[in-house]
Formats: structure tokens, C-alpha cells, sequence
């Protein structure tokens, strides 16, 4: 790119150091956020243990870089950049493949990436809003983007990135990921549902080229009830079941299974385990305080069949949209102008 090192010098010290700008391997720039390493400890859900996303391949990592922006698409390369319409309607595979293609130590951003944002989110005491009602923020309605296209009504829906006000960042300033509530899901890897039972791939590997991240891959693994990871199906696995109208976390046998979705607001849902391993926490699936302020998000489910992940919301998710809003409803093959993506970066600056 012409003049890149202007470029990021000037995003280097418009965000006070905090972002920079990354070139590809086409030569195309992104501008990322990094975030450096936090523990459970740090963002007040338990131990010394780093989070998730800080551990690749066996080894703790200071930082991982995220887009800023949801990615806009240049000449079929997913780039994270400002005033863009946001890239929709890619399925699961081929937001990773895409995001993958821009070379080594990118990747689709992962579940436990979104995870650690959103908890420190949470320990800092704030939520960001955003474009989850039709450009506007549902509580908040003279905060609004740039629209960027519109439905047949005439409302609008998609926003260009990072046009909303600096409450649209995940720290409440200018120098913060963008877009994380509302606007477009945003498919994440690492993370599924497998008829009901919640597995992962361990630390932040899903973020590793090298990852089989397809169904029958063998990296998937389930969560016992003390937190360790085992073989999927194994006995007393944590699951997700529909009991009392509200998705529970048990480990004993499903009651039922159903096509349909059900959705449960995040401080609402409930277990049968004794007590809430960390690592769910982690992943960002569960609440540590079931009656505190985790912004109004919603989970949505469906517990049968494979069930990947979208985060964030859409531009009509209202008050169910925000940095801990999670779908665990869709399967690979979905895509649809609701369903976006975010790049990140796991190399050294």
C-alpha cells in the first residue's frame, strides 16, 4: 500500500498507541485493536489462570490483535477499516478460509477472543451500545451510525464501521474495537454446540492455521463438570438443556431436543452443577453473577445437531444485543445479510 507507513503512524497516534495498522500478505491494510493478557483473576471470575485467549498452542502469549472494525471486503480480502459497509452474507467456512488466506497469524477472531473483551468489558464497568435498532442504539436512540444500506421499508440497517459515537467502543473511546453490539453477527470459532453438549477447542487454538476446525475434528473437546477438557460424549459432560424456560447448564441426561431456538437472557440462565467451573467464564458462556449487569444480552440455542456461533447481535437484536450476546443456533452453511465477521491477528507486532 502506498504510503502505509503514514497510515499507521497516523492511526498510531490518533489512538494514543493503542491500535495499529497491519499489512498482509496482499499488501492490504487492517487496522487492529490489541489486547493484552489478562487472568481470571484480573477480571474478577477467578485464578491466576490466563484467560483463554492468551494461550496458543501451549504457550502464553502478552497480546492477540482484533479487528477494529467488522471486515469490509477488498478484491475478496477480508480488511478491517473504517467508514466501510460491513462484509455479510459468508458462511462459517468461508469466513475462516478468508480470513485465513491473508496469511500467516491471521484468523477468524475466535470465541475465546470475544470472551476476554467482554469480560474486561465487564470489569471495567461499562457496556457498550450500538447499532441494534435500526442504526441506532434501542436505548439510546440519538446514538447512530452512518447508514450503509437499507431494507424495503426504508429503515435502515447495516451502519458503515466504527461511525457510531465513541459509546460504540468497547472501551468508551476512540481507541476501541467498534461494532461489538449489534450491527451484524459476527460468526466466532473455537466454540459449538454438538447436540447440546458444549465443546471447545482448547486455549485460543482455533486461531492456529494449522486448526481443523470442521465438524469431525478431532480438537473438539467437551467440558466435565470440574472444568477439565475430555473426549466429547464422555460421561457427566456440561450441556445445554431447556428446563423452566430458560436454558440450564446440567450434566445429566437432556430432557428434550428441538429444532427450535429458544433465547435466555444471559443473567437468567441457570445449572444443576454444584459449582460453575472458570473456564466457563472464559469461553463466555455462563455469568458469574447471575442478577448483575451483563447489559440486558441474550443467549439463543438450539441443542440438537452442531451449532456454531455468531456474537454480538444485528442491527434488530435490541436490548438482547451487546458484547455477551451469543447464538449458538446456526450451522456452517448459514449466511445472510445479519451475519458478518471480524479478523484478528496472533503474531508479533
Amino acid at each position: 500500500m502506498t504510503n502505509f507507513a503514514d497510515f499507521k503512524a497516523a492511526i498510531e497516534g490518533i489512538s494514543g498507541g493503542k491500535n495499529t495498522a497491519l499489512l498482509d500478505k496482499f499488501g492490504l491494510p487492517s487496522v487492529v485493536v490489541p489486547i493484552n493478557k489478562l487472568t481470571y483473576k484480573d477480571v474478577g471470575v477467578g485464578d491466576d489462570t490466563v484467560l483463554p485467549a492468551f494461550k496458543l498452542d501451549g504457550v502464553e502469549k502478552p497480546y492477540f490483535c482484533i479487528g477494529k472494525y467488522h471486515d469490509t471486503l477488498v478484491n475478496g480480502v477480508p480488511c478491517s477499516l473504517p467508514m466501510q459497509t460491513p462484509a455479510v452474507n459468508v458462511n462459517f467456512d468461508t469466513a475462516v478460509s478468508q480470513s485465513r488466506s491473508k496469511g500467516e497469524g491471521w484468523t477468524l477472531a475466535t470465541n475465546a477472543m470475544y470472551a476476554a473483551i467482554q469480560l474486561w468489558c465487564r470489569a471495567n464497568g461499562f457496556m457498550p451500545r450500538g447499532n441494534n435498532n435500526y442504526g441506532a442504539d434501542h436505548a439510546h436512540a440519538w446514538e447512530k451510525g452512518t447508514p450503509a444500506n437499507y431494507d424495503s421499508s426504508g429503515k435502515v440497517n447495516l451502519t458503515l464501521t466504527g461511525s457510531g459515537p465513541v459509546s460504540w467502543c468497547h472501551n468508551n473511546d476512540l481507541s476501541g474495537v467498534c461494532d461489538l453490539n449489534g450491527n451484524a453477527w459476527e460468526w466466532a470459532v473455537g466454540l459449538r454446540l454438538m447436540d447440546g453438549e458444549i465443546q471447545i477447542i482448547q486455549h485460543n487454538d482455533a486461531a492456529l492455521a494449522t486448526a481443523d476446525l470442521s465438524a469431525a475434528s478431532s480438537l473438539w473437546k467437551a467440558i466435565a463438570a470440574d472444568g477439565s477438557l475430555v473426549a466429547p460424549g464422555s460421561s457427566g459432560t456440561i450441556k445445554l438443556d431447556w428446563r423452566s424456560n430458560k436454558w440450564t447448564f446440567v450434566t445429566d441426561a437432556l430432557t428434550g431436543q428441538s429444532e427450535d431456538g429458544h433465547g435466555t437472557g444471559f443473567t437468567s440462565l441457570a445449572t444443576t452443577l454444584s459449582a460453575v467451573p472458570q473456564i466457563l467464564y472464559g469461553i463466555g458462556v455462563y455469568p458469574q453473577e447471575p442478577n448483575g449487569d451483563y447489559g440486558g444480552d441474550d443467549l439463543w440455542a438450539i441443542n440438537k445437531g452442531e451449532r456454531v456461533p455468531f456474537r454480538g447481535g444485528g442491527w434488530n437484536s435490541t436490548s438482547g444485543a451487546g458484547v455477551f450476546g451469543l447464538d449458538l443456533s446456526g450451522v456452517r452453511s448459514n449466511a445472510s445479510g445479519l451475519i458478518g465477521r471480524r479478523s484478528a491477528f496472533v503474531g508479533s507486532l
